[in-house]
């Protein structure tokens, strides 16, 4: 008290650098936003190429501009040559959607810090004057709560920071299938407008030449007619498929983030890659890596973090503060100096309120278990149709590549032959074209399944497949 007495304010100095104090030790335990990680770029065998270097960025604005330059200035260039990999590195690199789940994900990481600080301390001036004395006093008080409240707090925060990671993945190997499936459709469609329209301009052609035996008594009218029904009804089916590239292109534009009427080649080739492995080794692969489910092994890990913290508000926080007291007494001319240690505690007297905490948290707990089991079903169904699809689509490559084709070819060549020196009619020439035909789309159309379906068994089991194949040219 001797060393207090007329230096009242090397006090409230002692006050102010222990809020001080308490203040930089919270913000050094809380990591820096701009020690966040930009989005994961895409796999090495489609990475984009890197970003002009860009002034340094500081503070919480590094991340945006980090993931900004990303979706300006590192997609690649897409040409008749890109494979769909090619897309899907361009797509990843500034899609809206896949850059919104990376920044939910970004912000649930900013939760951790928050959760296992204290709350700031309390400073309060009290001042009561009469008319014979004088009292002023400040006091500082620090919240505690009980011990390892903080650290279940940080934990929840945590466990809902990697689920939102998961979340990221899932919406990125998402929009790699999505991408990728629109790529071999618009490839689909390419190759059935090249089909309808070799197979249009034959029907001309041979509707010309019954013309011309028809003028020299070789053929009847019907023939004539036939040919002319057969040719607009192939004339119409191409306008139809020539007006809905525009709308096949904007699908696949709207995926890479790019303006609607784009220009977009058509792509030269659909891979036929070899994939032989076991059903119940890809469930395996779902089980390990899908994305999803390990979302929601976070949220089941978190909602056992999050009972344990329920359970905590049984338990009273604890508060510790200081405080300094001057003491005038105008009559006798004395002043007093004093300092003041507290502790207080909360009164947890609340306890069905707790009590209803901790049950709902345990609901909670129970419900990510049972979404975990029924997604977990509902991926394994969708990887076994995606595996049977995968099955059906391969043998129908070979039968119609190695059987149905040559076979359908060699039949028209019969029939067209025979057409001409008169032995066959214009019925038989019309039912061999179409079966080409029809042959013709079916292969492409397995092809595409086959590329289809490998895709989406890679967005179930959350990463590329073990596999080697080849492009192989169109029939």
């Amino acid at each position: 008290m001797i060393l207090l007495r007329g230096c009242p304010l090397s006090i409230v100095i002692l006050l102010v650098s222990a809020v001080g104090c308490t203040m930089v030790h919270r913000d050094a335990a809380a990591p820096s936003s701009a020690q966040a990680p930009a989005p994961p770029a895409a796999s090495a065998a489609s990475a984009p190429a890197k970003a002009p270097t860009a002034p340094a960025t500081t503070g919480p604005a590094a991340a945006v501009a980090t993931t900004s330059l990303a979706g300006e200035s590192s997609r690649p260039a897409l040409t008749e040559d890109s494979t769909a990999d090619d897309y899907v590195a361009f797509a990843e690199a500034a899609n809206p959607g896949l850059q919104a789940a990376h920044f939910r994900w970004q912000a649930a990481r900013e939760r951790a810090p928050q959760a296992r600080s204290l709350d700031d301390p309390k400073l309060s001036y009290t001042a009561a004057i009469s008319k014979d004395m004088r009292i002023h006093e400040v006091t500082v008080e620090q919240m505690f709560p009980w011990f390892g409240k903080l650290d279940l707090r940080a934990a929840v925060a945590e466990e809902e920071a990697n689920a939102a990671r998961q979340e990221y993945e899932a919406q990125r190997v998402r929009l790699a299938y999505q991408v990728k499936q629109a790529f071999y459709e618009y490839y689909y469609l390419s190759r059935s407008i090249e089909a309808v329209r070799g197979n249009r301009d034959l029907v001309k052609y041979l509707g010309d030449v019954a013309l011309a035996k028809y003028r020299t008594a070789g053929a009847s009218q019907p023939d004539v007619i036939r040919a002319q029904v057969e040719f607009g009804k192939l004339d119409d089916q191409l306008r139809t498929l020539e007006d809905s590239r525009g709308a096949a292109a904007a699908r696949l534009n709207a995926l890479l983030a790019r303006p609607m009427d784009t220009p977009t080649p058509w792509p030269k080739a659909v891979p036929e890659e070899k994939f032989d492995v076991p059903d119940q080794e890809i469930l395996a692969w779902l089980h390990e890596s899908n994305p999803e489910l390990k979302g929601l092994d976070h949220e089941i890990v978190r909602g056992k973090q999050a009972i344990a913290l329920a359970e905590k508000d049984y338990y009273p926080d604890i508060g510790i503060g200081i405080g300094y007291m001057n003491n005038v007494e105008r009559m006798e001319g004395s002043e007093d100096h004093m300092v003041v240690g507290m502790i207080s505690v909360t009164l947890p007297i609340w306890r069905e309120k707790y009590a209803a905490g901790v049950r709902e948290a345990q609901l909670r707990h129970e419900a990510a278990l049972k979404m975990r089991g029924d997604r977990e079903n509902m991926l394994a169904a969708d990887l076994k149709m995606a595996a049977f699809g995968l099955r059906d689509a391969t043998r129908k490559i070979a039968l119609y590549r190695d059987t149905l084709l040559p076979k359908a070819r060699e039949s028209l060549q019969s029939v067209e032959a025979a057409f001409r020196t008169g032995s066959a009619n214009f019925v038989d020439l019309v039912d061999a074209r179409r079966t080409l035909l029809e042959f013709q789309l079916m292969y492409e159309r397995s092809l595409v399944d086959h590329a289809v379906r490998l895709a989406e068994i890679e967005m179930l089991v959350g990463r590329p497949l073990p596999r080697k194949g080849e492009v192989l040219p169109s029939k």
